[in-house]
């Protein structure tokens, strides 16, 4: 297919333009390691190759009277060496808002969260990467969900706008309490500290057997105690008492959507510890039954519709751009992040084929610096491993170690690696695998007491 010159940005992404600035975009990172040292020049040719093949990611910003909007770039996107995961300039990338690069055996993808969501990224990674590979070693891929085949058209539906094709009826926005926030010294623009997390897919299979729970809903009742621990610590129990997980949602599957642009929604899961904490066993249960309630097509559908709807209101639309954008950014300091204590996205189990997999060594999935609240948490399973990449803006470590605790208590193992990304100390991101060890609970670099 043949994208249009001019398109409009989908509900989702609406707000990151007017927030974007030199020091902070809502930007993340997947990645993948191979077996091999990747070769720049033949994942630079992989990419030219693909790229018309995912028509939704030849578009860069626009600024309209009234809206940004996406235009269709001409020039071929390049890849280069790796950076850190600091903001990257659309001008400086060819008006891309995506950033292929490679270090060592690992390739990356930078993306502006503008152009797509985790899904949508990660299915533009793998398919890049398998065609680096048919490049580089010959293999002959097989094409699927994951993995798409650039020699195909792409088709009209990937290029949709869900929101809007899946909305149209009346909706509403849930009323919320403001959550508790971790407190601590806020780092420089160009600082993201990170704690990586590798753990058996099998050994928290068996956890969620035991407990009737997912994998998504047994790490966030994980977090929900850490934070407890942690409210306790920093704030002596007094405050705020609302804590509360964000959990994005791939609307994909609910609404039979095959889009690869943004199209998910969130949920936010907790609990009000005003009158005493919970155990993990109960927060399980308040997890389980929040979360089975949320994540159904009813209410999702009454806040896209509501979502969509304010997009779509008369009176706003009319509002020139220069005043949106002071309105947006301040609506979105004072609410953006107020009522979630940390996000959990977990973009599931990806499964490859023998081809591709076989050179495959690790996935991963690593959220930007948070606006408003302390860090994030994200994650993706992969040959039989999940990695949980909790990145933070502030100093403070109380929180992923009181979490790394109660992973101990629950009897799951992890690899552990604490890391920093910092354009003074010209780090890579991520780290060199080999500086990780397998323990109950450990790290590597400064030792980090329990």
């Amino acid at each position: 297919m043949i994208a249009p010159l001019w398109t409009r940005l989908d509900n989702a992404a609406i707000i990151y333009p007017s927030c974007r600035t030199r020091r902070y975009a809502a930007q993340f990172r997947v990645s993948v390691d191979l077996d091999h040292e990747v070769n720049e020049e033949t994942l630079d040719r992989a990419l030219k190759n693909i790229i018309n093949r995912f028509p939704s990611f030849t578009y860069t910003l626009g600024k309209g009277f009234f809206w940004w909007y996406l235009h269709r770039l001409e020039n071929l996107p390049c890849a280069g060496k790796a950076n850190t995961m600091n903001v990257f300039s659309l001008k400086d990338n060819g008006g891309y808002m995506f950033k292929a690069g490679c270090t060592g055996n690992q390739i990356t993808l930078d993306v502006f969260h503008a152009l797509t969501d985790g899904t949508g990224a990660m299915t533009f990674l793998l398919s890049l990467t398998a065609e680096y590979l048919r490049l580089q070693k010959g293999i002959k891929p097989e094409y699927g969900k994951w993995i798409l085949n650039p020699a195909e058209d792409a088709r009209p539906e990937e290029m949709e706008d869900s929101f809007d094709a899946f909305s149209g009826g009346k909706g509403h926005l849930d009323k919320e309490k403001a959550a508790w926030h971790i407190p601590g010294r806020n780092e420089r623009y160009d600082v993201l500290h990170n704690t990586r997390i590798s753990m058996s897919v099998e050994q928290l299979q068996e956890k969620t057997s035991q407990y009737n729970c997912t994998i998504t809903e047994l790490l966030t009742a994980l977090m929900l105690a850490a934070l407890q621990d942690t409210r306790r610590q920093k704030s002596k129990g007094r405050g705020n008492s609302n804590l509360k997980i964000e959990v994005p949602v791939n609307l994909r599957p609910l609404f039979n959507s095959c889009t690869l642009r943004n199209f998910s929604s969130y949920i936010h899961i907790g609990v009000d510890v005003r009158n005493g904490e919970f155990t993990l066993d109960e927060l399980i249960d308040m997890v389980r039954g929040q979360k089975r309630e949320l994540v159904r097509k009813e209410p999702l559908t009454t806040r896209v519709n509501a979502n969509v709807a304010l997009e779509d209101n008369l009176a706003i639309r009319c509002l020139p751009r220069f005043i949106k954008r002071p309105c947006i950014n301040l609506v979105n300091r004072i609410k953006g992040d107020r009522y979630c204590s940390y996000t959990l996205s977990n973009i599931g189990n990806i499964t490859l084929p023998e081809s591709v997999a076989a050179h495959i060594r690790d996935i991963d999935f690593v959220l930007g610096r948070a606006l408003a609240k302390s860090g994030s948490g994200a994650c993706v399973s992969f040959g039989g491993r999940l990695n949980l990449n909790m990145s933070r803006r502030i100093a403070d470590t109380t929180f992923e170690r009181n979490f790394l605790r109660h992973l101990d208590m629950a009897g799951i193992d992890a690899n552990v690696l604490f890391d920093t990304v910092s354009k003074r100390k010209s780090l890579m991101w991520p780290p060199v695998r080999q500086q990780m060890r397998l323990v109950r609970i450990g790290w590597t670099g400064a030792p980090l007491v329990i």
